[in-house]
């Protein structure tokens, strides 16, 4: 089911608040981290609209500094946000039915959480991708309501790994994962995705293990095409 409207997108949204709620507490410890790194308030907030990506968002503080390596800091951002790919392999048996414009418009906010759901929504034979750009939107929005929060009150989350936070959105997506599809041709690609991650973790650069593990899933995936009546 690739269609969705108004309504479906406003449900989106609010189905993911709650989630979006731990969001915004990983927003603000970014938005103390990049203080501390020396960012202004200006340049934080807008990194944190425009590029909204975590991991890669505290990856890029690791490297900042008076003389910025562009082009390492680009190779990092691509590694760890590598798993995109995979994404996008998953959802292509719905989304080549839309228009290119709409098609590529509703994957600007897609992150973990609201294509691990939108995955689930379409297992289901349901209309995922008012999920998907309305969950996107809530976890958009409360990302960066966390950084203005983190750049001005940022002193009570400077430690989230205390609370046990940083372990949400992992635990989130074990269990989308284990409730999604279970068919031979999934065990597959998450499989092989896994294995390759795996082996490049343990022989290769770090980071790499996201890039390998993402294009081996998804060459997986287009190898192994979905048939239409597959459950």
């Amino acid at each position: 089911m690739s269609q969705f409207d108004r309504h479906l997108v406003w449900m989106g949204f609010r189905q993911m608040i709650p989630l979006a709620a731990f969001v915004m507490v990983f927003g603000a410890a970014f938005g103390l981290a990049a203080v501390q790194a020396g960012l202004h308030d200006a340049l934080i907030l807008f990194m944190s609209a425009t590029v909204f990506a975590g991991v890669a968002q505290f990856a890029v503080l690791d490297l900042w500094g008076p003389q910025v390596p562009v082009l390492t800091l680009a190779v990092t951002v691509f590694a760890i946000n590598a798993r995109h790919l995979l994404m996008g392999a998953t959802l292509y048996p719905w989304l080549r039915h839309m228009p290119p414009a709409r098609r590529y418009g509703v994957m600007v906010l897609a992150s973990d959480a609201n294509w691990a759901m939108t995955m689930q929504a379409l297992a289901r034979g349901q209309s995922g991708f008012g999920l998907l750009l309305g969950g996107g939107l809530a976890l958009w929005l409360f990302w960066v309501l966390g950084t203005v929060l983190g750049t001005t009150f940022g002193g009570a989350v400077q430690d989230p790994k205390r609370y046990g936070l940083d372990m949400v959105m992992g635990c989130f997506l074990l269990a989308m994962v284990a409730g999604g599809p279970k068919n031979v041709r999934m065990l597959v690609v998450w499989g092989v995705a896994a294995g390759a991650s795996l082996l490049a973790h343990r022989y290769l650069a770090n980071n790499s293990h996201v890039v390998v593990g993402a294009l081996a899933g998804g060459l997986m995936g287009s190898i192994w095409m979905e048939k239409d009546d597959e459950p």
